[in-house]
């Protein structure tokens, strides 16, 4: 019987050594912020994957704008395909045009956009900006803004695959110089070259300014569709 059990506890063990090491991460869940198209650069759609994969490594799950085309489609596969849970929240006027092919994970169907980034923001512990277009600068820049205002202090972080975003970065510091935007809240943006640098300063991120938000009434923040502070900032 003794033996039995040793040999047991020798499979187990050889076991965990063939499965790779999960890191332990302060976030169980990142909302990504990226395009629905797949980009030009195939580093674009690499860094989607890595990324992906990046999460899942540190057991975090995924919530997302619900495509399943473009990066969009990338790194919610690599999530899913990782055995982590993948939480796509899409306005119902959009799913004829984005979604296409065979979806991964949970689609949460919502009625419109400033509910669908309510949610998305409500679910995540942490944001993340992959390459994109309009539509992922105008995510990006509301959760920065939330931020500023104190309405949540969970870390933005920016993929800057490539230099893709050194433009905004560029005219986020020129925004400082010329005192449109104070130099504490210009460490909101955490940004990197790679996902695991970037996972890296996200997990080590502490917010340096202090919001503004505890001077104004939350009438603005309910009228976009909040039901109240805590379910942004939790």
């Amino acid at each position: 019987m003794e033996n039995q059990q040793q040999h047991l506890q020798q499979q187990q063990q050889q076991q965990q050594q063939r499965q790779p090491n999960s890191m332990k991460s302060r976030f169980r869940r990142v909302c990504v912020f990226c395009g629905s198209s797949p980009g030009k650069n195939p580093s674009y759609q690499l860094a989607a994957i890595q990324l992906g994969k990046q999460l899942v490594e540190r057991n975090i799950d995924l919530v997302y704008g619900g495509g399943s085309i473009g990066l969009m489609g990338l790194v919610s596969q690599a999530v899913f395909d990782g055995g982590r849970h993948v939480l796509g929240v899409i306005p119902k006027t959009l799913m004829p045009r984005e979604i296409t092919g065979e979806t991964v994970g949970e689609v949460r169907a919502v009625s419109g956009m400033h509910q669908r980034k309510a949610e998305m923001a409500r679910q995540a512990d942490a944001f993340i900006a992959l390459p994109g277009g309009y539509g992922t600068l105008e995510e990006l820049l509301e959760v920065i803004t939330w931020a500023q205002l104190g309405i949540h202090d969970k870390p933005v972080g920016l993929l800057n695959v490539d230099g893709y975003y050194n433009s905004l970065l560029s005219f986020i510091d020129k925004a400082v110089d010329e005192g449109f935007i104070a130099l504490a809240a210009r460490d909101i943006i955490v940004s990197a070259q790679t996902a695991q640098e970037l996972m890296c300063k996200l997990e080590d991120y502490e917010p340096k300014h202090s919001g503004v938000a505890s001077k104004l009434s939350w009438e603005m923040e309910q009228q976009l569709g909040f039901t109240a502070k805590s379910d942004i900032a939790r």
